[in-house]
């Protein structure tokens, strides 16, 4: 369904040589280098820079890197889903998950909400977190996803063009590297957090981390605020190399191993629950009834 030598191209930007390349594909290095070439001759790019260093991505290859990744898992995406099609089965809610997105509310509520509808199975469908998937997987819930459970407000399902049910409200936190400073306590003030960093969501992304924001600046000028446009990895990295704080939720404790989340005394906090289709199936009304049954209960 794609070209394979997509799959050599990836590989090779992971390993950063042909021969690692070639050893974890198991086949000959002659055959890896042959690939890129060939990929790189019908493209009319070059993808590395090749030195006695070793190979580096050029412009044109960082660019194909993340397409190439989300071409490939769109592919297996789409076989999966028309296995799924050929099924008689059609209870099955596919949970999207992700670092940031994680599934674990959902498990434990599953045991109450199959109370509910015992019929039902879930799978869970892992997603790359990068605005490029969150724009494709949250504009069409209900494709190869059903339900992204996750952080959201009445802007962001505008833009995404999806709905949310509401299941809590998750009190805003801060996370820090282990070896900072304010890792030794198990709650924060806000004015532990004077002279420090804080990552926040750029304005705009969230009227709930804007109305933290707003009070930061009008009260606690201490307090630098840091802007940043996505959470994904890179954010939780760069929280721990910099030694900096990031706005957090407790349900992201453990995205990284060397970060920290504590619970801060302050009234600020956002919702959280399932990302929908506007129009949901029979199948995920039927969930997302018995999922907030399983909250109230």
């Amino acid at each position: 369904m794609y070209n394979p030598q997509l799959e050599t191209f990836l590989r090779v930007a992971d390993a950063g040589s042909f021969n690692k390349a070639a050893e974890e594909m198991y086949i000959t290095p002659t055959a890896v280098i042959k690939q890129i070439n060939l990929l790189e001759s019908s493209l009319d790019v070059k993808l590395f820079e090749r030195t006695h260093r070793g190979l580096t991505l050029t412009k044109a290859g960082k660019s194909l890197y993340q397409d190439a990744k989300y071409i490939i898992r769109y592919c297996e995406e789409s076989v999966l889903r028309a296995k799924n099609a050929m099924q008689s089965d059609s209870s099955l809610i596919r949970i999207g998950t992700s670092p940031m997105t994680p599934a674990q509310l959902l498990v434990q509520l599953w045991g109450k909400i199959q109370v509910y509808c015992p019929n039902l199975k879930f799978e869970l469908v892992p997603f790359e977190n990068t605005p490029e998937n969150a724009r494709e997987i949250l504009g069409n819930l209900g494709k190869n996803i059903d339900v992204v459970g996750g952080i959201f407000d009445e802007a962001m399902l505008d833009l995404r063009k999806c709905s949310g049910l509401e299941l809590s409200r998750e009190p805003f936190c801060c996370a820090v590297s282990i070896h900072h400073r304010l890792a030794a306590k198990d709650r924060l003030s806000i004015e532990d957090l004077y002279g420090e960093n804080l990552l926040l969501m750029k304005r705009n992304w969230s009227s709930y981390v804007d109305r933290l924001r707003d009070e930061i600046w009008k009260n606690h000028s201490q307090i630098n605020i840091v802007d940043f446009d996505f959470y994904n990895m890179s954010i939780f990295n760069r929280c721990e190399n910099s030694n900096d704080i990031l706005l957090a939720i407790a349900g992201w404790a453990n995205v990284h191993p060397l970060l920290k989340v504590i619970p801060v005394d302050w009234d600020y906090s956002i919702p959280y629950g399932l990302l929908h289709s506007p129009k949901p199936s029979a199948t995920v009304k039927e969930f997302l009834r018995a999922a907030k049954k399983a909250v109230l209960s």
